[in-house]
């Protein structure tokens, strides 16, 4: 999942204090470019014809989140030991305190680490100190990449989500590929089909129809059985992560932007009339269909409830309900199914998502077999393995997503694979690339609340937009 319980205020925190740091000038210079000392790229120095075996007897260091993509992982890296003969070492941490480590340890310039998971966003707070590698010349150099790795599977949007040019406010897509990806997750809902099918219901198709089904379900779920069920479990806290699943999903399906960009200017825009209504909706749907204690909520309060049956649907990231869903995981299991979630005018699916990436840092002295772990670990073969051995679900790669042993698994969740199929083409990432977007996404999360408190959303954005419009511009 997306950082859990992180602080993201620690996180802009130990950025900002590292970023002020004199070593950062070296370090900047030239090294998020994937450059080596002297200029280029080191992946410049790897000629001939591809060899799994070039880097035999070496080794890479690790560092990863605990988190079920990485227990598959770990499962499986005997496999690329036997293949490369490059041994792995890796320390895992809870994602509570992760990314303090990983930022402090990229922003040391020490390299305790070569390769390490990071999500696509942080691309915009680690590429442009310099800190991480541009993986672009890697992957374009046949002696360093194996044709087997088939660039072309990836779903193109994915990849390009961890593709920028550094300059705040440009579309990803362009610049340089600081991350591959490696897992990820659609925000779309997820509902029990019990209390649907008692009470007659069907998934909401627009938006005003999911206002409108959170309030049903509260009023009527408790005289049906479903004692102290409510709506809709969305997130709350004040926390950039309240805005990204499902708010930003449906915020982009309605056409509507958080910045623009203006003579290259980035400007706030989530204060446009649109924006303003739209919000004030979103809270109004939270005050009649939501949780009680809504302000508190996060991706772990939505996803236990789902499960508990306390939440008649989640518009969250739909690994939060499928590890809900499974066979015996929950009292809900069995009783959960995917819709891709309410269309936006002229029937959009846009969707935001998450995506947990993989990248080297910038600094490594072992760069070529970090790039060939890096090679193996977003490669077909072990990424099949990892989803339908384990629990690496939403794949990256094309050809995995129409496996049909992975197909196979995945049926016994209703509607998962029709969902994941209807949204996977106009999933990416929603919001406009710049370095603020921890503080920005933050403080859009507490004026968010303060309109679910009674607070004029007019006043509100429009004061939020003024503030970040000298941060961010």
């Amino acid at each position: 999942m997306d950082m859990r319980g992180y602080d993201r205020r620690r996180f802009l925190a130990l950025t900002a204090a590292a970023s002020a740091a004199p070593l950062l000038t070296a370090c900047g210079s030239g090294f998020g470019d994937g450059a080596k000392e002297g200029g280029g790229s080191a992946a410049d120095d790897v000629t001939g014809s591809f060899d799994w075996k070039r880097a035999d007897g070496r080794t890479v260091k690790a560092l990863l989140n605990k988190h079920p993509y990485t227990d598959a992982l770990i499962a499986d890296l005997k496999s690329f030991t036997e293949k490369t003969g490059i041994k792995v070492e890796y320390d895992v941490f809870p994602e509570d305190n992760y990314f303090d480590k990983l930022t402090v340890d990229l922003s040391s310039g020490r390299a305790s680490y070569d390769v390490f998971m990071l999500g696509a966003y942080m691309v915009w707070q680690y590429g442009p100190p310099g800190w991480l590698e541009d993986l672009g010349p890697w992957m374009r150099n046949a002696a360093a990449t194996g044709a087997e790795w088939d660039q072309a599977d990836f779903f193109p949007n994915l990849l390009q989500a961890d593709q920028w040019s550094l300059k705040p406010g440009a579309p990803l897509g362009q610049g340089g590929q600081y991350a591959l990806p490696w897992g990820w997750e659609t925000n779309v809902v997820a509902y029990n089909t019990e209390v649907f099918d008692k009470l007659g219901l069907k998934p909401a198709e627009s938006f005003d129809e999911l206002r409108e089904l959170a309030g049903t379900i509260k009023r009527k779920a408790p005289g049906a059985g479903f004692d102290g069920m409510y709506g809709v479990a969305v997130r709350g806290s004040r926390s950039w992560a309240t805005i990204h699943p499902g708010f930003m999903t449906m915020y982009a399906r309605n056409g509507l932007k958080d910045f623009t960009v203006e003579g290259g200017t980035v400007k706030p825009a989530m204060n446009s009339p649109e924006a303003i209504a739209f919000t004030r909706d979103w809270a109004d749907m939270v005050k009649k269909g939501g949780p009680p204690s809504w302000t508190s909520y996060t991706w772990y309060q939505c996803s236990s409830d789902l499960g508990a049956k306390k939440a008649g649907m989640l518009f969250d990231a739909d690994t939060a309900a499928y590890f809900q869903a499974v066979e015996g995981a929950s009292p809900a299991s069995g009783k959960i199914a995917f819709h891709p979630g309410p269309k936006g005018p002229g029937g959009s699916l846009a969707t935001n998502m998450w995506i947990w990436s993989l990248g080297m840092n910038a600094k490594s002295r072992n760069k070529l077999p970090a790039w060939l772990f890096l090679q193996w670990a977003t490669g077909k073969e072990h990424l099949l393995k990892s989803a339908v051995r384990y629990n690496h679900i939403d794949p990256v790669r094309q050809s995995v997503s129409q496996d049909a042993a992975y197909k196979d698994k995945m049926k016994a969740i209703p509607g998962f694979i029709d969902t994941f199929e209807a949204v996977v083409d106009q999933t990416k990432i929603q919001f406009t690339p710049q370095e603020q977007f921890f503080d920005a996404t933050t403080s859009w999360a507490a004026a968010l609340q303060e309109i679910y408190g009674g607070r004029n959303a007019s006043s509100v954005l429009n004061g939020l937009a003024g503030d970040l419009a000298s941060k961010v511009g």
